[in-house]
C-alpha cells in the first residue's frame, strides 16, 4: 500500500503546476508601459501620511493646492487590489495582485510644496524629479 498524498505534496504540487504554466505563457508586466490614471484630492493641511504599502512611489514637490496621485498598473496573472483614498491626513495607495500573481505598479504622487510628508512612517524629502521642460538645442557659435 501506498500512503495518500498529504495535504502539503497536494499544495505543492499545484503550486508548482500553477509556476509552470505562467512561465510557459511567456507572461511579462511592465506597469512604466501601461497608460497612466490619476486623481486628484483637495488637502488643507501641513502634513501628510501617506502608506505605499511598498509599492514604489515617487513623492514630488509641486506648484498646486491639491494632491494629484498617478497610478501606473500593469496585471496578467492574480486578484487585483486598487487602492487611492485620502483620510483626514493619510492617503493611503496600493497597486497589486494576490494568489498566483504577476503584476507591477508604480505611483506618483504629487503635493504641495511645504507640506511635511511621512512616508510609511518615517519622515521622508520630497525627493522626485521636477518636471522642466528641455533646453532647446543650438548650433555651437561660429558653426551652421
Amino acid at each position: 500500500m501506498f500512503p495518500s498524498p498529504g495535504p502539503r505534496r497536494s499544495v505543492a504540487l499545484v503550486v508548482a503546476g500553477a509556476a509552470a504554466v505562467l512561465g510557459l505563457t511567456g507572461c511579462s508586466v511592465d506597469a512604466s508601459q501601461q497608460k497612466p490614471e490619476s486623481k486628484s484630492f483637495r488637502y488643507a493641511g501641513t502634513a501628510l501620511k501617506l502608506t505605499t504599502h511598498e509599492v514604489a512611489t515617487d513623492l514630488v514637490a509641486a506648484d498646486r493646492t491639491d494632491i494629484k496621485v498617478t497610478r501606473w498598473f500593469d496585471a496578467a496573472a492574480g486578484s487585483e487590489h486598487l487602492t487611492w483614498t485620502l483620510k483626514g491626513d493619510t492617503l493611503d495607495i496600493d497597486a497589486g495582485c494576490s494568489g498566483i500573481a504577476l503584476c507591477d505598479a508604480k505611483f506618483r504622487v504629487e503635493v504641495p510644496r511645504g507640506i511635511a510628508v511621512t512616508k510609511d512612517g518615517r519622515k521622508t524629502r520630497l525627493t522626485g524629479k521636477k518636471t522642466t521642460p528641455a533646453p532647446a538645442k543650438t548650433a555651437p557659435a561660429g558653426k551652421s
